[in-house]
């Protein structure tokens, strides 16, 4: 059965514990505003930008070095009609060992190309994996974004639109 969740991949040469510990970080890679514990089982955690985009995630699954699934409980779009978009979808941090690297594979279930933010969440969640949580994996330095330091271009974009 063919998936239309949003996927991507990414391999580091770093161990699945440190893979693990920086996906926990989330401060370190997606946003430097994230309230709440982003580590443990049965945390629920707050991200925002600006006034752009706002959600409550849950951590409902977490094996060390293995795997996290945060469920989002609430979310705002400011640039989307439909505002219960996410609501209930799930985001899945897969890690394993494959070869001498450690794979990573982010999904997020329910993220389909049928929602209006489709475009512009595949591509911020792409940006957000592949270079900045790729960054704070591999060098312990990632790129999260914080008022007024957008990191995305389409974040670049909503911030100006108000």
């Amino acid at each position: 059965m063919t998936t239309l969740d949003f996927t991507t991949i990414l391999l580091a040469d770093q161990t699945p514990k440190q893979a693990f510990d920086a996906i926990n970080n989330v401060r370190g890679w997606w946003s430097e505003e994230i309230e709440g514990s982003t580590n443990e089982l049965n945390a629920v955690f707050k991200y925002h930008f600006e006034d752009v985009h706002r959600c409550q995630m849950k951590i409902v699954e977490f094996i060390p070095d293995k795997k996290v699934v945060w469920l989002v409980m609430d979310n705002y779009f400011k640039f989307t009609s439909d505002k219960s978009e996410w609501i209930g979808t799930r985001i899945i941090f897969e890690i394993a060992q494959n070869g001498k690297q450690t794979e990573i594979r982010f999904t997020h279930q329910g993220l389909v190309p049928q929602y209006e933010c489709y475009e512009i969440c595949r591509d911020a969640w792409t940006g957000y994996i592949q270079n900045s949580l790729r960054g704070l994996i591999t060098t312990g330095i990632g790129k999260p974004n914080a008022t007024g330091k957008p990191q995305t271009e389409n974040e670049k974009n909503l911030s100006l639109t108000k």
